[in-house]
Formats: structure tokens, sequence, C-alpha cells
């Protein structure tokens, strides 16, 4: 990506310029380089304000003042699809600090300053927990109305889902609580009744055309609007937060447009849960905050410590689970969490949790539509099952991992990526076409959760709780004795079985499409099925043969021994943590939402055995291969570098190429710099005292050198070509009639990171993950020899994991 000309590279022209991870595409998005929605507008204006640079002094010789004097606008700031300097910006905020502190002690306003500054972080908090619990409320109401439409309308007003409608009838029975006057269907309204062959027909096709309207809305308005609203977005998150920049992703226009895309993409049945795009939601909402705040507007690091916490608050209002959120950023998707920022996102949980509590969206007074409370105790014999459980999720989850990337590739390698809103189309109308048959499809993903999560009480109506009655002597308030299955739950394990094939498989090829989705619904259904299938299996056997050694001495004739919804809730848990590899967050969330802490250990042997299956067939969770797909430069942290190479294998140049690009400290002019700019396409460049010694002086970013060049040609008179740069502290004496030089160690990095030539590549990767580096310098006795930058250590990765190391960063 070399440039062809330079001309005194502009500031503009560094919208397309390079950077040492050059360009990615994102999921196929068209990518705006003209946005800055997520980084602050930088003041183009150099004309105002001091001189900058010099003045003449006595006798004609230019008098020079340092960079420092009057700070440059844009220095110190990134380019897209670069990696921030953490060191740098930690250092920033050290200094800011420290200066704050100094000016504190001088007057009371500079206290109070002081004060404001401290508080800042948790108003911030604060308003980030109010704004997406308030949108998380918005979105479970909008879906879940606009889900009902599809089946039909509410005649009190057409606003009212199912469930509200019929609240406000007085002729509705409990046994038949989804049926009263006020809610009709489709069919009653066109035909006139709900009854008969043509009714059905005229049902199936309302359910098709709703679905299809909601999608083709949904993908038109991600690929009209806002690219980047499509897919989870916790990938690419996950990629920003350890330090990559992506400007627009978590901008206004993707917020409001994944929103209402994301009401519209689970209204439309698709396979599909809106709890990971609520990550990237509530990681936008954070983000646009940001600008309230200096520190943060300005500060990479310190921004990404509020993601981080955005982040938990995304799952905090996704499954009502405050705790389970915060562990959640923390093992999931944070790349830096200080102490500090955990309790900032515990904060932040709290107060989205707390406001969509307000909210009260499903009208439970629950935060999550499948809550559930079980009051059955499990043996210790049924852990048999669970871990059985635990190894279907394993295996499904490194299946869908491997069908799913195997198609997204497909997508990306073939002509199908070029229609994303026929594929779209195709997918919603085939999933409709399916589901419809089957009321465990027909129904939204989260309401198919409820229902298998469900503990059969008496009251229940359900065709899964449709057991045969036998006469008990006692019958317990909370829980009823294990009885026979009736011909309506036959039916509904023949309904369920189907559900689950279609579930799994259908679930593959959404994943990925150009409109929101998220997989924590999809996989938690498969698993649910699942376990609710393997839970009345054993309850029919518990009750046929409590005689058998298994059962006997803890399974009598008359007793509640088996609660195939605890099944469901484990297989939940075992298939998502398949898919995703989480664990401690896992299990915490999944306690949340049942509010039992007995039902723990099921829990935790489910999920743990659920990621060593999953890990034994394949090392990478779900949103780990879709960032490999795209070629995000994301260094793991729990992969091992396990290969004996060492510096000097994988820093540029390498034998055959030519010399290293470097500036020396006082020998340059600006010409020469200019050119060095234009022929190359290095991020940055180290600065020797001379191309003789190759002793190392410190390093310059490539945007601050074009910013400073420009700045001192608008602001001063008499730079031109011939004019010297300085990046040494004192300036030797210039001749009289020489132009004014520029001094610019102001913007040198004056402790950039070393190794030698012979230090041990896996302790060169520990230092980039635990540090954050962009890049590493490799000497030698003193002299300078190369560099290693992040992309060198992802590709050489990726070679020595037999992958093609061109994938990483160009796909």
């Amino acid at each position: 990506m070399d440039n062809t000309g330079y001309c005194g590279e502009s500031f503009n022209s560094l919208q397309s310029g390079t950077s040492d991870e050059d360009m990615v595409e994102i999921t196929g998005a068209t990518l705006d380089f003209s946005s800055t929605d997520d980084v602050p507008p930088l003041d183009r204006d150099y004309g105002s304000g001091g001189s900058y640079g010099v003045g003449n002094g006595p006798n004609g010789v230019p008098k020079l003042m340092d960079l420092l004097d009057e700070p440059v606008p844009g220095v110190g700031t990134y380019e897209d699809f670069n990696t921030i300097d953490w060191v740098r910006e930690k250092s920033k905020d050290r200094d800011r600090h420290r200066e704050i502190a100094t000016k504190s002690k001088e007057s009371t306003l500079a206290l109070m300053k002081s004060i404001s500054d401290a508080f800042s972080g948790w108003l911030l908090m604060l308003l980030v927990g109010l704004m997406a619990g308030a949108l998380a409320g918005g979105i479970d109401i909008s879906a879940h109305w606009m889900t009902d439409l599809k089946e039909g309308v509410c005649l009190n007003g057409f606003w009212f889902n199912h469930e509200h409608c019929c609240w406000n009838s007085n002729e509705t029975t409990f046994q038949e609580r989804d049926k009263c006057p006020n809610w009709k269907s489709w069919a009653e309204l066109i035909v006139g009744t709900n009854d008969g062959p043509f009714a059905y027909i005229m049902n199936y096709l309302m359910y098709v055309c709703w679905a299809l309207l909601f999608s083709f809305l949904a993908v038109s308005l991600v690929r009209a609007f806002a690219p980047y609203a499509c897919g989870s977005g916790i990938p690419e998150i996950k990629t920003i937060l350890s330090g990559f920049i992506i400007r627009g992703y978590l901008g206004k226009w993707t917020l409001m447009i994944k929103t209402i895309t994301l009401v519209l993409a689970v209204s439309s049945g698709l396979s599909l849960g809106k709890e990971g795009p609520l990550v990237h939601v509530a990681c936008c909402c954070g983000n646009i905050l940001c600008h309230l705040f200096t520190k943060y507007r300005r500060n990479e690091a310190k921004r990404r410590e509020v993601l981080s916490a955005a982040a938990a608050v995304g799952v905090s209002v996704a499954f009502g689970a405050p705790i389970g959120g915060v562990l959640f950023s923390l093992e999931e998707v944070s790349y830096y969490f200080p102490l500090k920022t955990l309790w900032r996102s515990f904060f932040a949980a709290l107060v989205a949790a707390f406001t969509l509590r307000s909210i009260n969206p499903f009208g439970n007074s629950r935060l999550v539509l499948f809550y559930v409370e079980f009051h059955s105790p499990w043996h210790l014999l049924e852990l048999i099952p669970f871990i059985l459980l635990g190894i279907f999720g394993g295996i499904w989850g490194a299946f869908f991992i491997r069908a799913n990337i195997a198609w997204c590739r497909r997508r990306k390698t073939t002509r199908l990526g070029h229609y994303p809103v026929l594929e779209v189309l195709v997918v919603t109308a085939v999933t409709a076409l399916l589901a419809f048959p089957n009321s465990y499809t027909r129904m939204s993903t989260s309401e198919l959760i409820s229902e298998l999560f469900n503990d059969c009480g008496l009251l229940d109506s359900s065709q899964l709780c449709n057991y045969a009655n036998v006469s008990v002597t006692k019958i317990s308030s909370d829980a009823l004795p294990d009885r026979p299955a009736g011909p309506d739950v036959y039916t509904a394990m023949w309904q369920l079985s189907l559900a689950l094939v279609f579930k799994m498989l259908i679930t593959v090829v959404t994943f990925g499409m150009k409109v929101p989705s998220g997989l924590f619904i999809p996989s938690m259904a498969v698993g649910a099925i699942a376990g609710r299938l393997l839970g009345v299996g054993m309850e029919q056997l518990a009750y046929y043969h409590h005689d058998w050694v298994i059962f006997r001495g803890w399974c009598s004739p008359g007793a509640d021994c088996i609660t195939p919804g605890l099944y469901a809730m484990v297989g939940a848990a075992a298939c998502l943590g398949g898919v995703t590899r989480m664990t401690v967050s896992l299990v915490v969330i999944m306690f949340e939402l049942t509010g039992g802490l007995e039902y723990i250990v099921p829990l935790m042997a489910a999920t743990m055995t659920s990621k060593w299956v999953a890990d034994a067939l394949g090392r990478e969770g779900i949103y780990e291969a879709h960032i490999r797909l795209n070629g995000y430069p994301f260094l793991e942290s729990k992969e091992e570098f396990s290969h004996k190479t060492l510096a000097m294998d994988v820093m540029r140049p390498r034998r055959s190429d030519p010399p290293l690009s470097v500036i020396t400290q006082d020998g340059m002019s600006v010409e020469e710099v200019e050119s060095l700019i234009a022929e190359t396409s290095y991020s940055g460049f180290p600065v020797v005292v001379s191309h003789e010694s190759q002793r190392l002086v410190g390093f310059v970013q490539r945007r601050d050198l074009v910013i400073s060049i420009e700045n001192a040609r608008k602001r001063q008179e008499g730079v031109v070509s011939a004019s010297r740069i300085f990046f040494t502290e004192y300036t030797p004496p210039q001749p009289p009639n020489s132009p004014p030089p520029l001094k610019l160690r102001g913007i040198m990095d004056l402790s950039p990171f070393t190794v030698t030539d012979h230090t041990a590549m896996d302790i060169v990767v520990d230092i980039f993950r635990k540090l954050g580096l962009r890049q590493c310098l490799v000497t030698h006795n003193g002299r300078l020899l190369g560099i290693i930058t992040k992309k060198d250590i992802l590709k050489h990765m990726a070679q020595m994991a037999n992958r093609d190391p061109d994938s990483i960063l160009f796909n």
C-alpha cells in the first residue's frame, strides 16, 4: 500500500492512509472512512492561536520553539484501523491526573475541578446504565408486540400484544388464558372464522408475509444506513477492547439502526437472539456518552475501560443478571480490566437492571421472559445425566462452530455474499415455512425456553404438562409427584425432537447474516430442548422403574424425584458453554435466572464438561473463530505460544529485505522526511543518532510526523523543503541565512520498548499481550536491527499453526 506521491501529505489524506495493521473488511460491510462517530473530531483550524515553532532572533538567526510549548491538534491521536498504544495512553492519563492533583492544592476552584474529575467516572456509569436499560426495555416491549403481530391483532388497541390484550378481558379462563374475544387472529379478521383448512392457510400466509416484511426492513436498513449494525458485535467489541480502532462501529447511526433492526430481526422469527446485540447497543451508549467527559473523550485507554463496563451492562439487561454481566465482561470480552473498572461495571450493571425493572417490559416483575424457580432438590446420581448433557453441549458447540465458520467463509468467498438481502429473505422464508406447523418453533425462542424451563404445576395447561391423573394422598404446594405421561406429552416429545433438528440446522446459516443476530438464545434453545427430552425420559424411567438400583432409596412411588425443567436449564447452559466456552460467568447468569443456589453444582458440572469436550474437538469459541475469519488483529490471551523461535526470526527487515527505514535525530531535511513517508507505508519510524551508528534515540509515529510538518508549514513562515528537522534536546547553531528549522522532539517517544535479537518469541508475545504494544524495536549490542509489530506476531503465529499468514488483517 505504498503511496505514489506525497507533496506534503495532508491531514485529510490520512483518512485513506496506511497503518501497521493495514485495512480490514468488517464482516463484508462497506466501510465509510469519513465517519467519525466514535472519535472526537480533530480541530483542523491550525490558523488560530499563537505562532508555531520559530521566529527570528537577533542577527537573523532563526529562533526555535519546542513543539511542547503549543500542543498541535491531532498529534497523539490514531487513524482508523490502527492499534492504540496502551503504554502511551496510560502515561498521558497519569500526567493529566498528576497535573490536576498539583493544581488542586492551589485554589478552591481547582479543588472542585479535581473532585468533579474524580466523580465523572461514576456519573458516566450512571448515564450508561440508565440509557442502556431504557433502550433494552423498549426493545423487549417492541419485539414482544411485533412477534405477536404475525399471528393476530388486539381489537382494544393494536399496540397491545397477545398477553396484555387478554389481561383486560373478563371472559378469559385460566385454562384457556390465551383465548379471549379481544384478540383476533388474521383468519378471524379476514375470513371470519379460525377453524378449518382455509383459516389455517390464511394464518400460515400472514405469518410468512409478516416475517418476510420484518426481515426485509431489517436488512435494508442495515445495508443503507449502518453496515456495522449486522451480526452480534461481540467479536468486533473484543477486538476494539484489545486496542483496535474501528471508527463508526460504536457511533450514533450504528446505535440507532441496531436498536430498530434488532426488534425487526427478532420479530421476524429468525433463529437468533437479542442478547449479543444488546452488548453492542450498550457499548454504543458508553462510547457516545464518553464524549461528554474530556478525560474519556481524549484518551483511548480510558474509553476502553468504559466500554468494558458497558459490555457488562449489556448482559445485565439481556438476562437480568448484573453479577453475571460483570463476570462476562471480565471473562469473555475485556482485554484490560483493572479493579476500578470492576467496581464501576458493577454499579453500571446495577443501575441498568434497576432501570429495566422499573420499565417492567414483560409485566411479570422480572427482567427476562423465562425466569423460573425450582423447588425440588436434585440427587447425586442425577449428575450422570447432567454430565451427558454437558457432553452433548460440547459436541454441539464444536459442530456449530465448524459448520457456521464454513458457511460464513463460503459467504465471503462466493457470490452468495453479494446478495445479502436475497439471502436474508430466503432464510426467513424457509424458517417461517418450516416453523409455523410446529407450535414449538412457531413461538418466539424466548417463549420456547420459558416453556421448557417451566416446572409443571396443577394449573399448567401446556402440552408438556398434560400428564395422566393419578390419585395421590398428599400434594405439595410446590411440586407434584412423578406421573405417567399422557398422549399430549408424547406428541410434545415428537414436536420437540423435530424442533431440535430444525433449530440445530437453521441456526448455522442464520448467525452471520446481515441483520443483528445474537447466539445466546438459539444455543440455549437447542440445549433446553435436549435437556427437556432427557428430563421427561428420566422422569418416566423413575415412575415405571423406581425399583431399579439407580432409583432405589431416593425415588419412591408418589415422590417428586425428577424435575424436567431443571434438565432443560442444565442443557441450555451446556450448549451455550460449548459454543462460547464461557464457564464462571455462564453459571452465575443461569443461577441469577433461576434464583436457586442449590442448582449451582449441576450447572458447574455440565458447563465444565461442555468446555472440556468442546476444547478437545476445537480450541476456539465462536467469537474467537469469527475474529480469525475476519482477520481482526486480536492477540488471544488464552492461546499459548509454544514454539522455540527468536525475535530475529520474526522481526523486519528480513535478510532479503531492504534496510530498515529510519530517521536521524539531526541530519534530515523536511524534503527527505517527506520522501521517506511517501515511499513507505509504515506507521512509524525509529529515530537514530546516525545511519552509520544506528544507535537508537526514540520512535516517532507517522501520523504525528505528517500533522506536525503540515502544521508547521501553515503556521510559520519560512519552513521550506530545505528546513532541517531536529529531534535533539538542544539545537545546534544554524547558518545565518538558513531556513528556520523544525524541532520535533516533543512528538518522539523517548522510551520505546526494545528487546534483543536473541529474546525468545514467547516472551515477546507475552510483552505484547500484557502491555498492549503496537511495536517493539529489536537491538543487538545497542544497535538497532529491526522492528516487530503486532501484525508480524499474528502472521508468525498463523504460520506456526499452518494457517495462511496473509489472512491476518487482509480478509
